[in-house]
């Protein structure tokens, strides 16, 4: 399974803003839709979850953007685990143009476990931390 996850896409019209460009919540989106789908990956579904009765809630989102990314653009969502303790973990994101590996903005975000019925934090199980794979910073 991959430490390190890529989801790629096309930029469509309806992300485009008034600016020209992508809309800075797509790519609250796309670092979204990336982590989920590198979960998915990892077999852990939104159903494993929710058969679970706990799963992950984002607690912050940090985003730096860097460059652009306009209509037709090709982009990469590159994403791995940070690290993982008892309740939290970070996961780490690097948006990439495709065509010349431009980075486009670099993202974070921090997740809590959380039991779905009480919203009470829980200890991440064993079963979920190890699905995945930490990647020190170091190593991107």
């Amino acid at each position: 399974m991959p430490a390190i996850f890529e989801d790629q896409r096309s930029v469509v019209s309806s992300e485009i803003d008034l600016m020209g460009h992508v809309n800075n919540i797509e790519y609250l989106r796309w670092t979204q839709r990336a982590a989920v789908r590198h979960s998915d990956a990892q077999g852990w579904t939104t159903e494993d979850y929710l058969r679970l009765g706990q799963g992950w809630l984002v607690r912050s989102h940090h985003i730096e953007y860097r460059q652009p990314a306009l209509m037709g653009d090709v982009i990469v969502i590159r994403t791995w685990v940070a690290d993982m303790k008892k309740v939290t973990s970070l996961r780490r994101f690097q948006i990439l143009r495709s065509t010349d590996q431009a980075l486009l903005a670099e993202a974070s975000t921090n997740w809590a476990f959380v039991s779905f019925q009480t919203g009470t934090l829980c200890r991440i199980p064993v079963e979920v931390s190890s699905a995945f794979e930490i990647v020190p910073d170091a190593q991107t």
